[in-house]
């Protein structure tokens, strides 16, 4: 199928106005160069619409929304304890059979597991909630710390700010990565944070680090792509033993070292084969992977398609 370009959100009464605000942002009508969406929240009853912080919206389309969107976005909201009604439960069921990419940010979540989308699929929603979500859908592989999991034609994020996360996932994945970070300079946000990466952290991600003299070798290890960067250097670098800069290093971004520097990586990649024509084996020299067979080997690993493959989906480039 084609990357979505209608989208419709559906907000319940008592919709999480961050939620809202999330997609919103992501989704809007932008142009210059960037996808042009078609945006809209669908409710039960269009009309005034309260939120969960007390503050109305005015929700235009009815759930006859969902029948022509390319990604139905079922979002949080306040009373997702009591499952929505059967009608909410068709229509999302109905997206999914015609093909439609169907998501859902935090407790959201609640909804696809009610019309059983998620049943033998992986999910995540908010931390506070995924006992509860595991407890009343058994047939949920749930994740509790991931920040979002993609299962093909269903993706379930975590809760508040993973909004970002997820929808920004979906634009990478649908649009490439050039799209996706230059949406996400536009709303000053980390181009990307990896789904398996924890919920909640002390410094969720490298672009956002608080440990001045770490922040000052992750600036430096990126800048420098095409060197090895063994762990040994950075800590060096950084004027600590090795086993106390990956012990500092997991406490602020949540994952190994080696880990970031092959996302890193793997993003530069992307952004190269998209936006140059330069040969593979020139961007696995720039990014460091050495040889364009080991990007390839981990391209297809992580990405599911070999680099050429992905140059040719998501080219920006003219002849």
């Amino acid at each position: 199928m084609p990357p979505f370009k209608i989208i419709a959100a559906y907000a319940p009464p008592g919709v999480g106005m961050l939620g809202a605000g999330i997609v919103a942002e992501v989704f809007d009508a932008r142009g210059q160069g960037l996808p042009r969406f078609d945006f809209a929240l669908c409710t039960d009853r269009p009309g005034r619409v309260r939120t969960d912080v007390g503050l109305p919206l005015t929700v235009e389309h009815g759930l006859e929304r969902l029948a022509t969107a390319d990604l139905v976005i079922a979002l949080p909201w306040a009373d997702f304890r009591t499952p929505p009604p059967p009608a909410v439960l068709d229509a999302l069921t109905a997206a999914h059979e015609r093909g439609a990419l169907v998501a859902a940010h935090c407790v959201g979540a609640f909804a696809l597991a009610a019309a059983g989308l998620l049943d033998g699929r992986r999910a995540t929603t908010h931390w506070r909630f995924a006992d509860l979500l595991a407890e009343r859908y058994p047939d949920v592989a749930v994740e509790p710390d991931a920040l979002y999991v993609d299962q093909g034609r269903i993706a379930t994020g975590a809760g508040a700010a993973a909004g970002f996360d997820l929808c920004l996932h979906l634009l990478r994945r649908e649009y490439g990565a050039a799209t996706a970070n230059a949406i996400a300079r536009d709303l000053v946000l980390p181009s990307h944070r990896d789904g398996g990466q924890a919920q909640y952290l002390a410094a969720p991600v490298p672009e956002d680090c608080h440990d001045d003299r770490l922040a000052e070798v992750l600036a430096w290890a990126q800048g420098n792509l095409h060197e090895s960067l063994p762990v040994a250097e950075l800590a060096r670098r950084a004027l600590m033993s090795r086993r106390s800069f990956a012990r500092r290093f997991a406490a602020s971004t949540g994952t190994t070292p080696h880990a970031w520097l092959l996302g890193l990586r793997l993003s530069r990649a992307e952004e190269l084969l998209e936006t140059t024509d330069l040969p593979v084996e020139e961007i696995a020299r720039l990014v460091g992977f050495g040889s364009a067979a080991v990007l390839r080997a981990q391209f297809v690993r992580r990405r599911g398609v070999p680099p050429r493959s992905y140059r040719r989906s998501f080219s920006r480039t003219t002849p």
